[in-house]
């Protein structure tokens, strides 16, 4: 996609999803490192290690066709996270806004047109800007088109398989099909959407 070709739709939602995680992780506080997130075992300064150290780096790879050390560990991550997030973001919006989004990149599955890889960071993103949100209480309305994207991409490759203890994902959380997007989401990914911080927090 060159600079006088349109923008793709899925390049938008995804600088929305990047947007909105900025956003949130601006407003954590210190004080707020080592509260639980819905993410069993994850405290808030873990998980923003992951999405800055680890997501922002190896999703970049990604944008580039290449497939990143997706096990390798989180780069070191100073303490002041907005900052970080915005510079560590910009080579990743910097790489999509020129991608070819229908060239075909390595898969599970076999070759598959790059805009996949950018339909699962959405769907990232929009997750974990769920879990640091619930986790600090921030209260904040998401971006509910950002949840059902990920959703209308994720119940197409989130396979049975890929759940179950030890495995990436829980099982699904029953919830009414009308709940909202982010509840839904979450009880997609394995989540109690109901999950609140305990008495010592916020």
């Amino acid at each position: 996609m060159g600079d006088n070709s349109p923008r793709d739709p899925v390049v938008d939602l995804l600088e929305q999803a990047m947007a909105q995680m900025g956003d949130i992780i601006a407003v954590i506080t210190p004080d707020q490192a080592a509260w639980p997130t819905p993410c069993e075992n994850w405290p808030v300064r873990r998980l923003i290690d992951h999405v800055i150290g680890q997501i922002l780096r190896d999703f970049t790879v990604s944008a580039r066709g290449e497939m990143p050390a997706w096990g390798a560990p989180a780069d070191a991550v100073g303490d002041d996270w907005a900052a970080e997030f915005a510079t560590r973001a910009q080579p990743l919006l910097d790489q999509w806004r020129t991608a070819d989004l229908d060239r075909l990149v390595p898969g599970m599955g076999g070759e598959a047109p790059l805009r996949g890889r950018a339909d699962q960071q959405i769907a990232e993103f929009a997750m974990h800007a769920w879990d640091l949100t619930r986790a600090t209480g921030q209260g904040r309305a998401l971006e509910p088109d950002l949840a059902e994207h990920a959703l209308a991409w994720s119940r197409q490759v989130l396979k049975p398989e890929y759940r179950g203890q030890g495995r990436a994902f829980g099982p699904e959380w029953p919830i009414p099909a009308d709940a909202p997007a982010y509840d839904r989401l979450a009880a997609w990914f394995g989540r109690d959407p109901g999950w609140t911080p305990g008495p010592d927090q916020n």
